[in-house]
């Protein structure tokens, strides 16, 4: 009966509880979780979260906190990206903060003095410095600089006076002046008496003899006395040897200047000169063309020929340098026989050139002198020599300028004389090594220089200033030019075994279109030629052969076997249409049409 009663009372305490339960919710409003009738009665469980419980306050102050420090720092003056809007007091700031030395873009890299950073001048001198330096390695103290106080040891300060090891102690002092006192009075017993104040002077014999240590002790300034006439004389004799010998290393060697006439006589029956042209000769080379034979052959030089010129705007005489020291003149037209030998040098005729009217002509020899001749009489009217070999003289075309001479000399320099005061009169020195070559341009009033150098250079005449310099590295040395007759064209020797073309117009420019190649002349100075009608390109080769080439296609026209060894010369008759001559290094000179 009591387990009923316990029963009955835990059933009624749940109907209690359902009564203070809300009422059950009604069709109009019904619940989605609710269970229909039919289905069981769920029971709702809380939700629970595995995860422990998080503070977050401090993570919210520390966020707020770096976005205002984001917010208010300077920006770095490096930084090309800004994840923020800067404020105009960011934007302005100053750079802060120590910057490293070896900072690209910090600031003590551009005032960095000293590869571990910047090192302040003080303003203490050298001496002084390295006096207080060493008195603190010997004796222990120094002075302070940033203030009037000694640092180190004191005790050794007090002790010493202060002293430095530059300066001397009172007691040091007093000590040197007895000891000094001391020798003058052992110098001065059983002497004469000695004046204090020359004593004192040092300028006075009495100083430097009592001064032991001086190193001029006992010497006195020497006075030179009248020389005797035996003295003058031998002096005389002397400067006149020395200035002698000067002179001689300064000029060229000395030549007794001879000349042979060869021909029957100087003058015809009718009073004219052997030099003179034949009236009959006219000009036939409107229209030139290729020598096919030989005509004829000159031989009287014992060496080789280094050059031939023929006689001005008629060509009835030729002019030949030879390598024995001699200058002979040739008939051309009539004989073919030497008709004049000038000798006058003591070395190898390197340079020959004749004045406009044919009646006087310059050489230039490896005995560093140049000789202006008389073409008829044989004379020598000038020598000039600057002590050094000239490889190339010119005359100024200019019929006024005929007494103007150009000289490329061995010394990288182009002198210019008047030769009729014999005075030097320019010097062109711009090139880097010896000059070849002289070439007038732009009617006789630029010239144009080869040199050793491997460089053309275009000059003003009369002023000693570049005004076109040609160098390019592929260049070589050009020891040959000829002007094209009709003056616009440059024809230059390359010693790489080609000719090469230049303009004479403003720019001196190169023509790509034209070369000529074929011969081989690298290592000699082979002459390089036009025909009269500048139809066609001349030039010897190291082979012995004479080249032609066509002007206007380039190509090779005719070769002919002119010489044995090298043929260093070929000219072109001024008036016939297809007679050359050419020079060799075998001493001949051969006449071709």
């Amino acid at each position: 009966m009591d387990l009923l009663q316990s029963y009955r009372n835990s059933d009624m305490e749940e109907d209690k509880d359902d009564d203070a339960s809300p009422p059950p919710p009604t069709n109009s409003d019904p619940d989605p979780d609710a269970s229909p009738d039919s289905s069981p009665v769920r029971i709702s469980l809380p939700s629970k979260s595995a995860a422990p419980k998080v503070d977050d306050t401090m993570l919210s102050l520390t966020v707020s906190g770096k976005a205002h420090s984001v917010a208010h720092k300077p920006i770095d003056p490096t930084q090309h990206l800004v994840s923020f809007n800067p404020t105009y007091d960011q934007l302005w700031a100053p750079i802060a903060g120590p910057s490293h030395p070896y900072a690209k873009d910090g600031l003590a890299q551009g005032l960095r003095n000293h590869k571990l950073g910047f090192v302040e001048d003080a303003n203490i001198g050298s001496f002084v410095f390295d006096e207080q330096y060493n008195t603190f390695y010997k004796f222990g103290y120094a002075a302070d600089p940033s203030k009037n106080s000694y640092v180190g040891d004191v005790e050794g300060f007090k002790n010493n006076d202060g002293i430095s090891v530059y300066n001397i102690p009172q007691h040091e002092q007093k000590k040197r002046k007895l000891e000094k006192k001391k020798e003058m009075l052992e110098e001065n017993e059983g002497g004469d008496q000695v004046d204090a104040v020359e004593l004192e002077n040092p300028a006075s014999d009495t100083w430097l003899m009592k001064n032991r240590k001086s190193p001029w002790a006992g010497k006195k300034d020497w006075v030179q006395e009248n020389l005797t006439e035996e003295q003058k004389k031998y002096a005389e004799e002397h400067a006149k040897k020395k200035a002698e010998k000067d002179g001689e290393k300064e000029k060229g060697e000395a030549f007794v200047d001879k000349t042979t006439f060869h021909g029957k006589e100087d003058k015809d029956y009718q009073g004219r000169s052997w030099i003179a042209p034949p009236k009959d000769a006219k000009a036939s080379n409107d229209h030139c063309y290729i020598p096919k034979r030989l005509v004829h052959t000159w031989s009287g030089h014992t060496k080789g020929v280094s050059a031939i010129r023929f006689f001005p705007n008629h060509g009835h005489l030729i002019l030949s340098a030879g390598m024995d020291t001699k200058v002979k003149i040739w008939d051309v037209f009539n004989s073919g026989k030497c008709m004049r030998t000038y000798m006058g040098h003591g070395k190898a005729v390197r340079d020959i050139w004749f004045s406009n009217d044919g009646s006087k002509f310059l050489s230039a020899g490896y005995d560093k002198n140049i000789k202006y001749w008389d073409t008829e009489t044989g004379q020598v009217i000038s020598t000039f020599s600057t002590g050094k070999i000239p490889y190339v003289v010119r005359l100024n075309p200019d019929e006024d300028k005929q007494n103007v001479l150009l000289a490329g000399m061995s010394d990288k320099k182009i002198v210019q004389w008047d030769i009729n005061s014999g005075q030097i009169t320019q010097e062109y020195d711009q090139h880097l090594g010896a000059v070849n070559t002289i070439t007038f341009v732009d009617n006789n009033r630029r010239f144009v220089t080869s040199s050793d150098d491997k460089s053309l250079r275009v000059w003003e005449y009369g002023i000693p200033v570049v005004i076109k310099y040609i160098s390019e590295p592929h260049m070589h040395s050009m020891p040959s030019i000829s002007l094209h007759p009709n003056s616009n064209w440059l024809a230059c020797q390359s010693l790489d075994n080609q000719i090469l073309i230049y303009s004479t117009r403003e720019r001196f420019q190169l023509n790509k279109k034209k070369r000529f190649a074929g011969h081989i002349v690298a290592g000699y100075a082979c002459q390089v030629n036009f025909s009269p009608d500048g139809r066609f390109v001349m030039s010897g080769d190291g082979e012995g052969r004479c080249w032609f080439w066509d002007w206007k296609s380039c190509k090779v026209f005719r070769t002919l076997k002119c010489h044995d060894g090298v043929c260093i010369g070929a000219a072109w008759h001024p008036l016939e249409q297809s007679k050359v001559a050419t020079c060799g290094w075998d001493g001949l000179i051969k006449y071709w049409d």
